[in-house]
């Protein structure tokens, strides 16, 4: 299914859209739940006030991303980083 330069708001409950591609899509104000991401690839996204829960992250990747007030746990990522390069 091709939808191409609309807005509408999609309902998709229980479905296989493996091998689909979003490009250039305004997704913000989404909710997400109960959803396989593996092998999942971001480029070029704004993700600002991302929350996620209950998450299997196990091999995620970040790389060239900002960073700036994101935390893990309640842990600012940018202070877990300086303590780690502090004892390199």
């Amino acid at each position: 299914m091709d939808i191409l330069e609309q807005k509408q708001r999609l309902d998709v409950k229980g479905s296989d859209v493996s091998g689909s591609t979003f490009e250039d899509v305004n997704m913000s104000g989404c909710n997400i739940h109960d959803i396989n991401l593996s092998g999942l690839r971001i480029d070029y996204a704004n993700l600002a006030g991302l929350h996620v829960n209950n998450a299997n992250m196990s091999g995620a990747c970040l790389t060239d991303c900002r960073i700036e007030g994101m935390t893990i746990n309640g842990i600012k990522v940018e202070d877990m980083l300086a303590a780690y390069e502090k004892q390199q």
